[in-house]
């Protein structure tokens, strides 16, 4: 005997109520990024009503400003022509379908639950899984996909990024502070790596100047931990820990393994200008259970709309092509 749609949506709402928050944890357990930005909040966190892009006010230079005598007239002009970046919504799902065949092949009432809740969690590790993976995407603006870590850190200048190219907004100095900054000359990973990384995305050399998370593969990681003496391995009781990522501290730098982080790459990131902005609908909303229009069954969606957004390129970078 099948289920009904009142005893699906009732075994749902129950998983999703379940004790603990482990229903919600799935989202989060399988990528350290997602875990710090989405879970842990750890960045920028917007969470829109809607619009047809996502708008993030740039956070790059000072304004007009200086010393002035008496006599001295004030200037009001704002220094940056471009005062914010305009992030596409992104959108991902992930589909749970449970076939009549399936339910009945499901001896009894608690086989019946059970095979419907892992229908469920195959869903949300779905979901999680295309944002994790496209985290790291050098796709564009117009992609289906987030506008991941290699599009901001992409040294083409060409190819606008947040709806900027870099060579559109050029500060007072006559630098450039949405350059996208890859390293991508051969090298061995290494502690000088991580040091390199620090000084290219340096926005100062105050609080909160320098990247404070580096991302990169397990290999890797495995490299920097062995270089290290046992002195200078440092872990820090923040959150990291308790959700289960190894990781290590580096001249105040967290550096963590992720298993979606390409390989031969290394990401260092400043989580003060960088995180997520989500559709106040779409964070992990789940949708009714109905009907299948063709075969015998019932299907359920979890969907996501945001963006990975950004409001200073250039406290980033990336090296690439690492051994």
């Amino acid at each position: 005997m099948s289920l009904s749609l009142s005893e699906i949506e009732s075994i749902t709402n129950d998983y999703f109520a379940a004790a603990g928050g482990q229903a919600v944890d799935i989202y989060f357990r399988d990528s350290f990024l997602l875990d710090l930005l989405m879970n842990r909040q750890a960045g920028i966190f917007e969470r829109p009503s809607g619009g047809e892009k996502i708008r993030i006010p740039l956070n790059y230079a000072d304004a007009e400003g200086g010393f002035f005598t008496r006599s001295d007239a004030l200037s009001s002009d704002d220094r940056a022509q471009i005062n914010a970046a305009s992030f596409h919504w992104k959108h991902a799902y992930g589909n749970a379908t449970v076939y009549l065949t399936d339910e009945v092949e499901a001896s009894g009432d608690y086989a019946a639950v059970q095979f419907v809740t892992q229908k469920i969690e195959t869903a949300q590790r779905t979901c999680s899984n295309w944002l994790a993976s496209t985290i790291y995407s050098a796709a564009g603006d117009e992609a289906p996909t987030l506008t991941g870590l290699r599009a901001l850190t992409s040294p083409d200048a060409d190819i606008p990024y947040g709806g900027i190219a870099e060579n559109d907004l050029v500060a007072a100095d006559g630098t450039l502070p949405w350059q996208g900054k890859t390293i991508s000359d051969a090298a061995s990973m290494g502690l000088d790596i991580l040091q390199t990384l620090r000084s290219t995305a340096k926005v100062s050399d105050g609080r909160d100047g320098k990247p404070n998370v580096a991302v990169t593969t397990e290999s890797l990681y495995n490299t920097v931990s062995r270089a290290l003496q046992a002195q200078q391995r440092f872990v820090t009781d923040d959150g990291v820990v308790s959700a289960g990522f190894t990781h290590l501290v580096y001249e105040g730098m967290i550096l963590a393994a992720d298993d979606f982080c390409p390989a031969g790459c290394c990401f260092a990131i400043n989580t003060r200008y960088l995180g997520f902005a989500i559709h106040q609908n779409g964070f992990f909303a789940r949708q009714p259970w109905v009907d299948l229009a063709g075969p015998a069954g019932r299907s359920m969606k979890i969907l996501w709309h945001g963006n990975l957004v950004c409001s200073n390129r250039k406290a980033h970078a990336c090296h690439s092509n690492l051994s």
